[in-house]
């Protein structure tokens, strides 16, 4: 039987506890009556619209002249398509306990567990390299020909020609306070390492027994973005690839390095990543659910980024809202998605209908919901691409949740 882990504030201990898994699903804050839920949005509207000046964060891996594009549009939480919020204010986050579609914003609060607390047990940080020489599955990439300016774009985004290209990548591993040498630990895998403040929260949540004790590895990308690269090979590509890469040639190195012993233990293992990363942790789970089960993910590129183009997926990640989920049997994900109102769009020369990250969430969203699944949905009012403020007030909780039953 199948088990799902659970955790409780305790005074000492893990405060963790191994029971069956139950088909129960978390309850659901009640939603207000559609009249009061127009009325509200349309205050949160107000209050939003005139904050839009904001600027969205850069993709990780972009470089500057690949970032400089115009503003997103701000696009209504009203708008047709997308998924009927529950709003819970500015500076709140849905309930920790709860699943479905959530607005949040158009202020953000950052949580205190950002701020480093020196009275609590530290993890402690190891880092190692790889290269790609020494990579069987990323021997290394990019769409840049020898000798053009680094910030070369390909005339036809469809049909990229790509070189090789070496490099070296960063892996930043976080080991829990207090880990014992031997014992399996749970894992979070995080895409576009390293983050400084991913370690000082999960101090502060391990040790208010809010989630499990855990190795948190965090790899950097193999460098550029989007079609052509080495980053858009490992992250956009659908495929059990890049999961793949992870367990054989990163974790060995992470066992090696670091003298740990991450579990195999789907259950106990999160993927997590923003933009192409976090369509990379979900990719993760789908191609590999014997790996992992729980998700989080911050303006996930659903769209159609993936290149080269698979015949099977010809649409890359705008396969999965479009036929994937609701074509296949639910499998054993639990996810937690986010968005913000000026989220990308069109970034780049493709006009296919497919590169709206506000309706690629919202859809996923929404297959989500009609197949079933354990998820939590975010809407981010004045909120941009990845955008920091509306991942400094949500991280903490989203982690909290996402290792729930």
């Amino acid at each position: 039987m199948p088990v799902r882990l659970v955790f409780r504030r305790t005074g000492a201990g893990t405060g963790l506890m191994v029971r069956p898994r139950t088909s129960h699903a978390p309850p659901r804050m009640k939603k207000p009556s559609a009249s009061g839920l127009s009325s509200l949005l349309c205050c949160l509207l107000a209050a939003a619209l005139p904050l839009d000046g904001r600027a969205a964060d850069p993709a990780p891996g972009s470089s500057p002249a690949a970032s400089v594009q115009p503003a997103p549009p701000t696009r209504s939480p009203l708008a047709p398509g997308t998924p009927q919020l529950t709003p819970v204010g500015a500076g709140a986050n849905p309930p920790t306990d709860a699943e479905g579609d959530y607005l949040i914003g158009p202020d953000y609060v950052p949580a205190p567990e950002f701020t480093p607390d020196a009275a609590l047990p530290q993890g402690r940080i190891v880092t190692f390299t790889m290269d790609s020489a020494d990579s069987r599955l990323y021997p290394g990439i990019t769409k840049v020909p020898p000798g053009a300016p680094a910030d070369y774009m390909p005339p036809d985004l469809t049909h990229v020609t790509v070189y090789p290209k070496p490099y070296r990548r960063t892996v930043t591993v976080y080991v829990p306070a207090g880990y014992v040498a031997g014992t399996p630990s749970p894992v979070l895998v995080l895409q576009d390492g390293p983050d400084k403040s991913l370690p000082v929260v999960l101090d502060h949540l391990i040790a208010e027994h809010r989630i499990p004790a855990l190795v948190a590895v965090m790899i950097q990308n193999g460098g550029g973005d989007a079609q052509g690269s080495e980053r858009g090979l490992e992250y956009d590509t659908l495929s059990g690839r890049y999961a793949e890469f992870v367990e054989t040639e990163v974790f060995p190195l992470v066992e090696k390095n670091c003298g740990v012993v991450i579990t195999k233990d789907p259950e106990a293992r999160v993927a997590m990543g923003n933009s192409s990363g976090g369509v990379a942790a979900f990719t993760m789970a789908w191609y590999h659910p014997e790996l992992y089960h729980r998700i989080i993910t911050y303006s996930g590129t659903y769209v159609n980024q993936a290149s080269p183009a698979d015949p099977a997926t010809p649409h890359g990640g705008w396969e999965y809202h479009e036929r994937l989920v609701a074509g296949s049997e639910r499998k054993p994900i639990r996810i937690w998605l986010q968005v913000g109102d000026r989220d990308l769009l069109n970034p780049n020369s493709l006009r296919d209908g497919m590169h709206d990250w506000v309706e690629a969430n919202n859809r996923m969203a929404a297959v989500l919901r009609a197949k079933g699944y354990h998820y939590q949905y975010v809407f981010c009012l004045n909120a941009g691409h990845s955008d920091r403020a509306a991942r400094m007030q949500t991280l903490p909780e989203a982690l909290e949740w996402i290792w729930r039953d």
